[in-house]
């Protein structure tokens, strides 16, 4: 969607029928972050919980994207630090271009512009997110400047400034991991809530197929990355349907082995509308915990959902094309049910877990919008959790756990490396050494989520470590990132990944965790570093 229950009473934008149920100017080099090939049911899985940076990227005032234009603050670190920290591994950035684009026959996108994408994409991966930006409002009829239109009369221009846009994009990220997707556009239609027409549907299809060459001719990573596509409007049932025409993929690397994809398949889901979207207090319950028939819809529960998921894997995921909710949710209408949260938190839990078993990968819709008819899950200005219900619900959904890729060695270009010591640290394998840990806690009704530093104060370097804690009664480590944990209660023992067991003397590693507790949130107690008690 564009908007998505915009604050301040901005119009609302149907994403389904309701009846149908950015470092500045520098890529960083490929050999710093690199990451092992999954294939499809792999990297769904790798892929975990996802969540939509709505409303910031793709918002425009008066066609010039402006991530402050739909009220919203300028995004930043820690909003990504915070999401992260909730659980969700996986951000997708919507963007809008419009009048950041210049004239043909060129079509050059502003520069700041490109800067200020890439410095967000890499707020996310550069802590081990993956990352999804595609080409957004473009493509709405009811967005000014949009361009990107299926049913214009002139689709040699269109075509020719999409090809051109895309390659100015997919050459700034061409040495990024596989951790970065991009997806060639967002709901895509001729504006019209009914059945696809022609030759609209076509020329969708001509885009998907333009953006796959564009990008993998540009090389790099970009030769063997995920690429994201979909059919008519995101809608299941004309996705699945004759319209759509899967692009071919001639142009990808030969170390792709010749039995994998690396195509992915692009749905939303905001079924049934009258509960998801409609900005009235007529249904507000959903699923079958509802206590009020009357304030449920006759149609679009498990069943329905069960059946659209369904639609996609028969279709797509049984021939090797993931498929990738990328929108759901549903608006806040407790001021009309104070109830309202509870089946908001059935409901995504229902769809995460109902695309776990049918092979997708999901992306909650946040427009940063907590109040009436808000899609929100946290205050982007005060970085802060505001549903944790419903972020609790989608983690259970999908089973969820932190990150495990580490952050890229290399630097911010816009950030000096640190000045290489003088003297060499001295190394002892297995070493303790003195050490300090901090904690942050933060909690809310029955979870909380632990950050952990950890830092070497010896005079020789630790090669391999484990920090033994003790959890406050009644807290149970659900998930963790950067370490492994266990046992998941009492007296527990992280020990490092991969790619963080070296801490020379002032090095610091961070770590931390996703509990349940039943009324104690209290910070970890009595760290140890290899066995030496930490101050």
């Amino acid at each position: 969607m564009s908007s998505k229950a915009r604050k301040a009473g901005l119009a609302l934008l149907a994403a389904t029928l309701a009846f149908a149920g950015t470092v500045y100017g520098v890529t960083r080099p490929a050999s710093a972050d690199v990451v092992a090939q999954l294939n499809g049911p792999q990297l769904v899985a790798d892929m975990g919980a996802g969540w939509n940076l709505g409303n910031a990227l793709e918002a425009n005032n008066n066609g010039i994207p402006s991530e402050t234009a739909w009220g919203n603050p300028v995004v930043t670190q820690a909003l990504i630090d915070r999401v992260r920290a909730s659980g969700f591994k996986t951000i997708r950035i919507p963007v809008s271009y419009l009048g950041n684009i210049g004239a043909g026959p060129n079509y050059t996108v502003n520069a700041a512009w490109l800067n200020r994408i890439q410095e967000v994409v890499d707020y996310a991966h550069k802590r081990g997110l993956y990352v999804l930006i595609n080409m957004h409002g473009d493509g709405y009829k009811s967005v000014t400047g949009s361009w990107l239109i299926c049913d214009a009369a002139d689709q040699t221009t269109v075509k020719d400034k999409y090809q051109k846009v895309w390659q100015q994009v997919a050459t700034r990220f061409q040495s990024y991991n596989d951790h970065l997707i991009f997806e060639s556009m967002n709901e895509n239609f001729d504006g019209q809530y009914g059945n696809p027409t022609q030759p609209c549907y076509s020329n969708i299809n001509a885009y998907n197929q333009i953006f796959v060459d564009t990008v993998r001719r540009t090389g790099g990573t970009n030769a063997s990355r995920w690429l994201l596509v979909p059919g008519w409007n995101t809608n299941i049932d004309h996705t699945v349907g004759s319209g759509f025409v899967l692009p071919t993929d001639q142009n990808r690397s030969s170390s792709i082995p010749a039995n994998e994809q690396r195509i992915m398949i692009s749905v939303h889901y905001y079924d049934p509308w009258d509960f998801a979207g409609q900005e009235d207090g007529t249904i507000t319950q959903w699923g079958a915990g509802a206590t009020n028939p009357a304030k449920k819809s006759t149609w679009g529960q498990e069943d329905f959902l069960d059946g659209q998921l369904k639609k996609v894997y028969d279709k797509f995921v049984t021939r090797g094309y993931p498929v990738f909710v990328g929108e759901y949710g549903s608006i806040d209408k407790t001021t009309y049910d104070s109830t309202n949260n509870r089946y908001r938190a059935d409901y995504a839990r229902a769809v995460v877990a109902t695309a776990k078993k049918y092979g997708a990968a999901t992306a909650y819709w946040d427009n940063g919008w907590n109040g009436q008819h808000g899609f929100g899950l946290f205050d982007r200005s005060a970085v802060t959790v505001t549903q944790p219900g419903i972020i609790n619900a989608i983690m259970s959904a999908v089973g969820g756990s932190q990150p495990t890729t580490p952050p890229p060695t290399t630097p911010p270009a816009s950030t000096p490396p640190a000045s290489p010591p003088t003297t060499p640290p001295t190394t002892s394998p297995g070493g303790t050494g003195a050490c300090r840990v901090t904690s942050t806690v933060n909690a809310w009704n029955t979870g909380l989520t632990t950050s952990i530093a950890i830092t070497n104060t010896g005079t020789t370097t630790i090669n391999g470590w484990n920090l033994a804690f003790t959890l406050a009664a009644g807290q149970s480590i659900v998930s963790g990132w950067s370490a492994s944990f266990a046992p998941a209660t009492g007296r527990v023992t992280a020990t490092n990944a991969g790619y963080n067991g070296t801490l020379a003397p002032g090095a610091s590693a961070s770590i931390g965790f996703q509990a349940n507790h039943t009324g104690n949130a209290a910070a970890p107690t009595g760290f140890a570093l290899n066995g030496t008690a930490c101050s």
